[in-house]
């Protein structure tokens, strides 16, 4: 849907209208409701990418979107008396993390935006201190999060590896390629993608026909290599192998995936974590209204918006959903609505999205994306079930260790 100005007039009215409604009888309140979040991340070495599309690497991937985020909730928090204030914390990489959690906590700081690893995540969430915050996980997609080691003050706004491996699985068999040849790397998110696929062939009846992994080898990647060895090389990796549909590719260490692409020795599509992918937010997005959430991120941050951006922005939305529907800034309060039936927020991603109670993982549409265009939303139509299609994708109750509520 193009953007138009009367379109946007409509929009901010009828949100204005929706602001009043929320609002106490009489007058809106006069005192402020301060709303103290934190962004919290750790500094890292970052592996240049392999394309030099890719470059430069945001310094502030994620950051962004919760400040942008933290600007749409204070368009409704002015008519309500609500005050939202984000505090950067950004942990060197020698740094403390646990240490500058702790000075948050210490400031009376309860609600937390992670941009964090699952070890890391893990290790903040068991604090004592921590016991009475919410701690909103921006970028951690490990399973182990959502079943043995799930907390109750942690709750999942980034999709799993599960539901994302579920979302391309469920489109490759609506398209009928059932047949899956799995190259995975070695490194352990590697392998943690490996797992993640064979789950979703045996939950949806495809079958991974030959498995061969990728050792890799410390190079300077593009310039040790160049074109003609790749060229000659590459096709090798895939040659001899048993009838498939699919390349199916697990190497979220961007090692070797995206050589692989119209290299193989087959001509085959390539998926998985390179190719045809699943990802919870893409640049290409631009149905349900998202070309104006696109256009405003772009306007702010002066660059796309990426994953981590989206759901670092979604999570700072989550909080003013439910700030604004409970008038509290209390953790019991807002942890009460968040896996309560009350509780959806706008995802400009065909429909609201709501928490899992068990787990505490945001259910919602999973984006099948190529490198420059959306190819699909899943859950696909013809998966069912009888709660919503979107416990299609991860694990659903019945399987899941974590029940926590």
């Amino acid at each position: 849907m193009r953007d138009r100005p009367h379109c946007q007039i409509a929009w901010w009215t009828v949100r204005f209208l929706v602001v009043l409604a929320l609002a106490p009888s009489g007058v809106l309140a006069a005192d402020k409701l301060a709303v103290p979040i934190a962004y919290i991340t750790q500094q890292e070495d970052v592996l240049a990418p392999l394309s030099l599309l890719d470059y430069p690497i945001p310094p502030d991937l994620g950051e962004r979107g919760a400040a942008q985020a933290i600007t749409e909730n204070q368009t409704t928090g002015s008519f309500l008396g609500h005050d939202y204030q984000l505090n950067e914390v950004i942990v060197p990489k020698d740094g403390d993390l646990a240490a500058a959690f702790k000075a948050e906590l210490a400031k009376g700081t309860r609600l937390f935006i992670a941009d964090l690893h699952a070890p890391q995540l893990t290790a903040l969430a068991t604090l004592p201190e921590a016991e009475d915050a919410l701690i909103f996980n921006s970028r951690a997609e490990d399973d182990e999060l959502r079943l043995a080691d799930c907390h109750a003050n942690l709750f999942h706004v980034m999709p799993s590896r599960a539901m994302k491996a579920d979302a391309l699985a469920e489109y490759l068999i609506w398209k009928q390629w059932r047949k899956w040849l799995l190259m995975h790397g070695t490194k352990p998110a590697d392998l943690a993608w490996k797992a993640a696929y064979e789950r979703a062939a045996t939950k949806f009846g495809a079958e991974i026909v030959e498995t061969r992994s990728y050792e890799y080898q410390a190079t300077a990647r593009r310039t040790d290599s160049g074109y003609i060895q790749i060229q000659r090389q590459i096709p090798v990796l895939t040659q001899d192998a048993e009838e498939h549909d699919v390349l199916l590719v697990a190497d979220e260490s961007d090692i070797f995936g995206e050589y692989l692409l119209y290299q193989t020795w087959d001509p085959r599509p390539v998926v998985g974590t390179q190719g045809l992918i699943a990802t919870a937010w893409h640049r290409s997005q631009e149905q349900w209204g998202a070309t104006q959430v696109q256009r405003r991120f772009f306007k702010f941050a002066g660059r796309w918006m990426l994953e981590r951006d989206y759901t670092a922005w979604l999570a700072v939305r989550i909080i003013g959903e439910a700030v604004t529907r409970t008038s509290s800034i209390e953790p019991k309060t807002l942890h009460d609505y968040l896996v309560g039936d009350a509780f959806q927020v706008a995802a400009f991603k065909g429909e609201p999205v709501t928490f899992r109670s068990w787990d505490q993982q945001l259910r919602q549409p999973v984006l099948v994306v190529g490198p420059r265009m959306l190819v699909s939303v899943s859950p696909q139509d013809q998966f069912l079930h009888q709660r919503t299609p979107l416990d299609t994708l991860g694990y659903d109750q019945p399987e899941s260790q974590c029940q926590l509520n």
